[in-house]
């Protein structure tokens, strides 16, 4: 799909077709994009938890006041970011060690460089960072499942505690953003909101 048209038929979903099921073979595709979203020295903070049971999916909704929308969509997901990222710089960038695209001083370097950015900007960083990068995981996902033809709708209205007690969330982790998605019920849409202008938005310094 033309960009300019999939970020112009985006919408935030206020309601979806209840009869629509969506499978792991659905959303795998999606997931697949996401691994090319930018992170961080590419510490791919972002973590992702689909709810597709039913019956899970009523106790999310509860933890999310009840809106009807989670009851309707055709599954949930919860973004989860992990503020110790960094300490997965070895796992993740071992490979390119292995096939000799780095060397070991280098990895070592690269180990020991993300520890000591991290730790010295402290626990406050570390979370802000996650959810940096989570958010950005996240817009990426709404506009990779756009694109296959699913609609979405991004979250803030939920309890954590009780998000984190359903989902065993460990401490470690951040709860972002809860995203319903399915196919939206176009007759519960409402008409977009007010767009400021882009001067109102961007300043140009010359």
């Amino acid at each position: 799909m033309d960009f300019t048209k999939l970020i112009d038929i985006r919408r935030s979903a206020s309601n979806f077709l209840k009869e629509v099921k969506m499978t792991e073979s659905d959303l795998k595709p999606i997931f697949d994009d996401l691994k090319l979203t930018p992170s961080a020295f590419n510490l791919q903070h972002t973590e992702y938890v689909v709810v597709l049971d039913e019956e899970m999916k009523e106790k999310v909704r509860l933890a999310a006041s009840g809106q009807f929308k989670v009851h309707s969509a055709s599954a949930v997901i919860l973004v989860l970011a992990d503020r110790y990222a960094y300490r997965q710089t070895e796992r993740l960038h071992e490979g390119m060690r292995d096939l000799g695209i780095i060397t070991d001083f280098e990895l070592n370097k690269m180990v020991q460089e993300n520890s000591q950015f991290y730790e010295e900007k402290g626990e406050q960083f570390m979370k802000e960072d996650a959810i940096r990068n989570a958010s950005l995981s996240s817009m990426m996902f709404m506009l990779s499942a756009k694109n296959r033809g699913w609609d979405t709708c991004p979250m803030i209205g939920f309890d954590q505690d009780k998000i984190r007690e359903l989902l065993h969330v460990p401490n470690t982790h951040e709860v972002v953003l809860m995203i319903t998605i399915g196919k939206e019920k176009i007759s519960s849409r409402r008409l977009r909101g007010y767009r400021k202008p882009v001067d109102e938005f961007v300043k140009f310094i010359k």
